[in-house]
């Protein structure tokens, strides 16, 4: 103990409480979403579309690491992105291969609070329609992230809609 009476570990935790900025996700409902790693985030993200795409009556297939996309939902392939909002207030959906085979590019965004998601065809997405692509690393042009504003995309709850009116047949609600 020092001769302020604070043990080494204590005064170390006062220090990295005082420097520490507030998090929008400090005491979050989904605050726990930023503590696993950026692999499970993807494996929680397409997992989750897959269950709630199912409640809404619509069959989905998940794909595996070696598959090209990651689920097929109503004979389509979608490959997803799951990002979590920063400090800034936007998601950057990282690894969008352009040259991988699938229909789709569905992001989710996980918010302190809330669910967002946006898709478009993987060829809007190739021609910038879905918004700047940008390179994962210097010099190569095979990995690329796009970043997106909430006000930019939609309510998880409007998925089974956007499912319809994209994909066809109206999604059932059970």
């Amino acid at each position: 103990m020092d001769p302020a009476g604070l043990k080494p570990l204590e005064l170390l935790l006062e220090v990295i409480r005082e420097n520490t900025p507030k998090s929008i996700w400090t005491d979050a409902p989904l605050a726990p979403f930023r503590t696993v790693a950026n692999t499970n985030r993807g494996d929680i993200g397409e997992e989750f579309l897959r269950r709630y795409i199912q409640l809404h009556g619509v069959v989905v297939q998940s794909g595996s690491r070696i598959d090209a996309a990651d689920m097929l939902i109503k004979d389509k392939l979608f490959e997803v992105k799951t990002a979590s909002e920063d400090t800034g207030g936007s998601f950057q959906f990282n690894h969008i291969w352009l040259d991988r085979e699938y229909d789709y590019l569905l992001c989710l965004g996980i918010r302190p609070a809330a669910i967002l998601f946006i898709a478009w065809t993987k060829g809007r997405v190739a021609e910038g329609r879905a918004g700047r692509l940008v390179r994962m690393a210097e010099g190569q042009s095979v990995t690329h992230k796009l970043t997106k504003r909430p006000p930019n995309m939609l309510p998880i709850d409007d998925l089974p809609k956007w499912i319809q009116e994209h994909l066809g047949e109206a999604p059932v609600k059970i």
